[in-house]
């Protein structure tokens, strides 16, 4: 049996993770539309060996504002629509994996399915899907909705946009593609299966007009930790991206999803959990600890203050206190693990707003590391080495800086431990991962 290896994903939004990674002097404030800028980044990624970079997307602007003003001092408007630019990356790169986010409200099954088995032919087996229901009403005014729909319709939505999309997927047989002159037929009609789904909320005859994708499906990964989005996860995800900040949270989470996945009739070895890290890197701990804070002082208060109330479903702390600790909040239909996560932990500490959007301002809520490519190494080997994780998905503060320095030290860290790879192991996103290839009709 080979040996239990790390994970990594690069979760690369331009210019970083820090909301004031745009203000640094050595960042691009356009390299969100800049594709040179992301293919750099990219190959940096694909040289240190990572399984797969992750580009998150909302369909609307992402950020919550109270007006132009505001919204004029974040550094994440704009940006490319991710299933275009990772088709422009697969290209330019060979092994590896492309995983953006594409919405289950927002979209139609047979528009994502055409467009992810494009790009796993594209990358020829590379493609990665992070399904999400969205958040938040700013994406629902953008569709002739006064608000989102509420938490439970948005998950019904989701587990049936899922049945329609692997039926597509599904459509044609591995083989079914002969391209046979002599008999005049290019594919077997035995090997062809029309979908005529029709349900709550689609109703699809298909077949896809694509054949079976390379991979059999792309990756599915899924960043939901709500029950629904547990639930969610443990019938259709293989990859799971998850907000934890302390070890033995992500203990619990670990072991409560892997209690639903066999409950979904599952094995253990179908899904691999790879929650956020945030990481500074540096030679020395006050190196890594002075360029945080040089990243901290260009934070923006009014920037600060839509961060958290982003992060907190939406409630607007903007007339709150600066310097008082959060008061109980109502519960929302938006995230509703994030605003768990980040309440439960400003009260737990006896926050106050300013100290909690300074805490959120590079992490978000995920497990934050700063200090030395060996320090940062013996966190990540601890939680790797507890079971409690497959491997991370890395946040690089500022780009491209902080994942250069990520690559040049805390990899050949991992590597000389043994934790981390040292060539890919295959072709395929699944190949990289260890996920297998999904059967024909095996998630009807």
């Amino acid at each position: 049996m080979s040996k239990r290896m790390m994970k990594l994903g690069a979760f690369l939004p331009a210019p970083g993770h820090h909301i004031a990674a745009w203000r640094h002097p050595d960042s691009d404030p356009f390299g969100s539309l800049d594709f040179e800028y992301y293919l750099g980044i990219v190959k940096m990624a694909e040289e240190a060996l990572f399984d797969m970079v992750f580009l998150s997307d909302g369909v609307g602007i992402r950020t919550s504002y109270k007006d132009e003003d505001e919204l004029s001092r974040w550094g994440r408007v704009v940006q490319f629509e991710p299933l275009t630019l990772l088709s422009a990356l697969a290209v330019h790169t060979s092994h590896i994996g492309l995983a953006a986010t594409a919405s289950t409200t927002y979209n139609e099954p047979f528009h994502i399915a055409r467009k992810l088995a494009s790009l796993d032919y594209l990358s020829r087996g590379r493609a990665g899907w992070n399904v999400v229901t969205s958040v938040t009403d700013l994406e629902a005014w953008n569709f002739g909705l006064d608000k989102q729909p509420d938490h439970a319709t948005r998950y019904r939505r989701a587990h049936e946009f899922m049945s329609v999309t692997t039926q597509l997927w599904d459509s044609f047989g591995d083989n079914a593609f002969i391209g046979d002159k002599t008999s005049g037929r290019m594919f077997d009609p035995a090997e062809l299966t029309i979908p005529h789904f029709k349900g709550e909320f689609f109703k699809v005859r298909g077949p896809l007009n694509v054949a079976r994708p390379i991979q059999g499906y792309p990756v599915i990964l899924q960043a939901g930790s709500s029950d629904d989005g547990l639930d969610f996860a443990a019938r259709w995800a293989e990859v799971i991206f998850t907000a934890q900040n302390e070890l033995d949270k992500a203990r619990i989470f670990s072991a409560d999803f892997r209690a639903r996945l066999v409950a979904a009739g599952r094995e253990l070895d179908e899904a691999i959990i790879m929650p956020g890290l945030s990481v500074v890197v540096g030679q020395t701990q006050m190196e890594a600890e002075d360029r945080f804070d040089e990243l901290q002082k260009l934070i923006d208060p009014i920037v600060g203050l839509g961060l958290v109330t982003g992060q907190l479903g939406g409630f607007d702390v903007s007339n709150l206190p600066l310097d008082e600790p959060l008061p109980p909040l109502p519960d929302t239909e938006g995230s509703k693990s994030r605003l768990k996560l980040v309440s439960d932990d400003a009260q737990a500490k006896n926050m106050t707003l300013r100290q909690l959007y300074t805490k959120l301002a590079g992490s978000r809520g995920h497990a934050s590391v700063i200090g030395t490519a060996s320090f940062i190494a013996d966190q990540m080997e601890e939680w790797f080495g507890s079971g409690a994780v497959d491997g991370f998905n890395i946040m690089p503060q500022q780009l491209p800086n902080s994942l250069k320095e990520f690559c040049a030290s805390v990899v050949p860290e991992l590597q000389s431990r043994g934790l981390f790879r040292n060539k890919y192991e295959g072709a395929t996103l699944r190949d990289n991962l260890g996920l297998s290839r999904p059967q024909r009709f095996s998630l009807r």
